[in-house]
């Protein structure tokens, strides 16, 4: 009877743990844009002033509307002049400008819908050979590296865990990569839980229509197999 209730115990901290954490960030994420905007917000148009409760939200719905009309002004004609003569002014500035420029690009390229950054998984031999890690493609190695390195290489972004906002870039031969089909969601929770939320074995992924193995990507380990 006690290791049946413990199994009902742990089954529901399993269920209830993972709704209850992510309506508490939720809610601290709401809570903390409210307490920056609505003290921006003038007292004569801050509706919470004429209604007896609180609005929660309301300073987010403030900072979407805002960024809306930023946006539409910096689409016109006059918006981009002002965003031109503001980013001569920045570029004019020494270390204010390399990090303008180093945000610019990288919010740029995540933000772009046709951006294949971080979109792909990948398995990779790190740190050293026969010790593999899950990893994510950031893009294929351009510029000056590019030309220095006498191979097809590729950019990859390898996280640390729990906490996967933090890692290593990685410079590494497209040969030595081995691309998964599993969805960039399904290798982030696995970094995230330490291994304990296991990805889709290969004959389960192989079962689903559509999904092909991305095998032509790396025709070393074809010929290895």
């Amino acid at each position: 009877m006690l290791t049946r209730l413990r199994n009902y115990f742990l089954t529901g901290v399993i269920v209830t743990a993972p709704i209850a954490l992510t309506i508490y960030l939720t809610w601290q994420f709401i809570d903390w844009v409210d307490s920056q905007a609505i003290p921006l917000l003038p007292e004569k148009y801050n509706p919470e002033n004429y209604l007896p409760f609180s609005l929660p939200g309301l300073g987010l719905v403030m900072m979407v509307i805002v960024l809306t009309f930023v946006g539409f002004l910096t689409a016109n004609i006059f918006g981009r002049t002002l965003l031109k003569t503001g980013e001569r002014l920045v570029n004019r500035m020494p270390v204010v400008r390399t990090i303008y420029g180093a945000l610019k690009q990288v919010l740029e390229t995540v933000l772009n819908q046709s951006s294949n950054s971080f979109r792909q998984a990948v398995l990779v031999e790190y740190p050293r050979r026969g010790i593999w890690t899950v990893a994510f493609v950031t893009s294929d190695t351009e510029g000056e590296v590019a030309g220095r390195l006498e191979d097809d290489m590729v950019n990859i972004y390898v996280p640390t865990t729990p906490n996967p906002t933090s890692g290593f870039l990685l410079m590494v031969p497209r040969r030595d990569l081995i691309f998964l089909d599993m969805p960039v969601e399904d290798a982030a929770k696995f970094i995230i839980s330490v291994g304990v939320i296991a990805p889709e074995a290969e004959a389960e992924i192989a079962k689903l229509p559509g999904i092909r193995r991305r095998q032509e990507k790396v025709p070393s380990q074809i010929s290895a197999e």
